[in-house]
């Protein structure tokens, strides 16, 4: 078994054959998480979910480009559905609600991103601020419903430490970590897990990502690919569950251990955070 714990099925780019995708990877006994964005693709990542006895799962939660902050223009993805605009605010009820289906086995993706921003003080400042409101209530109710996160950080790493470490323990993974041995050691003192997907095989300024996997504990660390992005280099075109295997290949490769060692380890460690 191999489990992707980051996939993104419940995107447009998918509408067409997500069916044929999912099957071609259950067929390869290969599980696979949908993780959502905003209240449409969380409520997509639940429905195809439910289509499946076993081996799809979901993930719920607001994304922080997709809170309308009235501050900052961000453009829209056409890869993802767009049932309805950008939210104004985090609708709690609504999510607990879709939350309640077996098949969410976490909140996310969830965190902040400073990727898009104001350029007066004033207006980030204002910015930083509604998605740190934004994720404290998401935390809050995955701690109300007992689920891990799945956290996304972009160019916000030194904030979202700090308001984890001011906050009750949350359980939870780094998906698509991008940052320093430094920043590393810091999300692992917290207890949380690691996930590397296709982006390890790119070169990003002052990011090791080789070095990084060589000081991350294989039990702490989950196989993604964030499809249809970051497709490995050994394909081209739309990323899909599938393609998981290189970057365990990759990772197996640093660590100098078997690809079955790395698959079996992440595998687990997918059960345990996640209780599928």
């Amino acid at each position: 078994m191999i489990i992707d714990t980051h996939a993104h099925l419940n995107f447009n780019v998918f509408k067409d054959d997500v069916d044929q995708v999912i099957r071609r990877s259950l067929d390869k006994g290969l599980w696979i998480i949908n993780v959502g964005s905003q209240y449409s693709t969380s409520k997509r990542a639940v429905e195809i979910a439910e289509n499946y006895d076993k081996g799809v799962y979901a993930a719920i939660g607001l994304h922080p480009i997709n809170l309308e902050t009235d501050l900052v223009k961000i453009k829209v993805d056409p890869k993802e559905i767009q049932f309805q605009p950008k939210e104004k605010d985090f609708d709690y009820k609504k999510y607990k609600e879709l939350a309640q289906s077996p098949k969410v086995v976490a909140i996310g993706e969830i965190g902040l991103d400073y990727y898009w921003k104001p350029k007066t003080k004033a207006r980030l400042n204002l910015f930083k601020e509604k998605q740190k409101e934004l994720l404290l209530k998401q935390l809050e109710m995955a701690r109300e419903l007992n689920l891990p996160v799945i956290f996304h950080s972009r160019m916000a790493h030194k904030d979202l430490a700090e308001v984890l470490k001011s906050q009750t323990q949350n359980e939870g993974v780094m998906h698509s970590f991008v940052g320093t041995p430094e920043q590393l050691q810091e999300y692992l003192k917290m207890g949380f897990y690691i996930g590397f997907n296709g982006i390890i095989f790119k070169t990003i300024q002052g990011i090791d990502f080789k070095e990084n996997i060589k000081n991350a504990p294989l039990e702490k660390i989950l196989i993604e690919t964030d499809c249809p992005y970051l497709t490995p280099p050994q394909m081209e075109g739309r990323n899909e569950p599938l393609y998981v295997k290189y970057v365990a290949q990759r990772i197996a490769e640093i660590k100098s251990i078997s690809y079955e060692k790395v698959i079996e380890a992440t595998s687990q460690n997918a059960k345990d955070l996640f209780g599928i």
